[in-house]
């Protein structure tokens, strides 16, 4: 059980020492992998950014993904109650959200160039690892060196499907009978935007004293 986001992020920061003296790049997946990777950035000395991908949640439960989407591309698993028309909608829905939160969090702000370096995908956990899964096939694009993904808690079947497109899956946690993500943590309350704002403001700040 984690204490918070931040005493994950403090424990997967340990687990990634090794690369340190790497040219790094860590993305957090908005809005519940900031405060994480904002740890692990810091811990790092990489540079930190916002990756905007979100799943597509399932008609009947929307936690959970039957795919993801990013502003560009999208992939979805195919299920047979799931109808085409429902997937264009929820599409719409989810760019939305997406666009929203990059005018907000990066307003002017200009993302780094990935290629070469070390890539860093942080989150609070992966339940199916479809957002992960959209995350590197938007990031392959950018000829990064390595990706890693790093999450405190992920279920066996995430961590089986994320490691075929990934070069290593740092998890600290994959308990059988996982259940949800939340479960895993005393504090699990939604990071809200404000929060979000704040870290990125904090990273920044740190950035200019270095």
């Amino acid at each position: 059980m984690f204490k918070d986001r931040i005493e994950a992020g403090s424990l997967l920061a340990a687990q990634l020492s090794a690369y340190k003296s790497d040219q790094g790049v860590v993305l957090a997946i908005p809005k519940g992998g900031v405060p994480l990777a904002y740890v692990v950035a810091k811990e790092l000395g990489f540079s930190m950014e916002l990756v905007f991908t979100k799943k597509i949640g399932h008609p009947n439960n929307k936690e959970y993904a039957i795919g993801a989407a990013s502003l560009s591309d999208y992939f979805v698993i195919p299920h047979y109650d799931v109808s085409e028309e429902y997937i264009q909608d929820e599409l719409k829905v989810v760019r939305q959200k997406l666009q929203r939160m990059q005018d907000k969090f990066m307003a002017d702000h200009k993302p780094e160039n990935l290629n070469g370096k070390t890539v860093i995908i942080v989150d609070d956990g992966m339940a199916t690892g479809n957002t992960v899964l959209s995350t590197i096939s938007l990031i392959k694009k950018s000829k990064p060196a390595k990706i890693i993904v790093a999450v405190p808690v992920a279920s066996r079947s995430a961590v089986q499907l994320v490691s075929k497109e990934a070069d290593e899956v740092i998890v600290l946690k994959t308990p059988p009978d996982f259940s949800g993500v939340g479960v895993y943590y005393e504090n699990f309350n939604d990071v809200s935007e404000q929060e979000v704002l704040l870290y990125l403001e904090k990273f920044r700040e740190l950035k200019m004293l270095h």
